[in-house]
């Protein structure tokens, strides 16, 4: 996945081919890179390079705007979904760590009950299962 995502965040369009990809003028991705809504690479040459994501993003930004919503809104909206993908990296981030910890309390737990199994040294087999089945009988 992480080779995936790289990929896709590769530079490789210039400005004529982003705007023709996402149907928009080039002066308008100019725009929107001056109000910080995409950041695309740039050549030795210093020439605009969009990737992947960035076209993705753009069209993106066109869909949200054609529905209305002003450039301060889809600014707002961009964060709030970057914020959630985030949040859903962290969260399964967390989950894994809850099954790495529920595997190892099994894995302590079953050591407990293996070492609980062991015989007492000096006791007798009855002895032994009366410790375990915590009977009181030998009182």
């Amino acid at each position: 996945m992480a080779q995936e995502e790289s990929a896709r965040d590769k530079p490789l369009y210039m400005i004529s081919v982003a705007a023709e990809l996402t149907g928009m003028h080039p002066q308008t991705l100019r725009v929107y890179e001056q109000k910080g809504l995409v950041t695309p690479g740039r050549s030795r040459g210093n020439t605009r390079l969009y990737s992947q994501s960035d076209i993705d993003r753009l069209n993106l930004i066109a869909r949200l705007t054609d529905e209305g919503i002003n450039l301060a809104g889809v600014v707002r909206i961009l964060d709030m979904s970057e914020r959630a993908v985030e949040r859903d990296a962290q969260i399964d981030e967390l989950r894994a760590r809850v099954r790495q910890l529920e595997d190892e309390v099994h894995e302590f737990r079953m050591r407990e009950r293996i070492t609980a199994l062991a015989p007492y040294e000096g006791a007798g087999p009855e002895q032994v299962m009366r410790k375990l089945l915590g009977s009181s009988q030998d009182e």
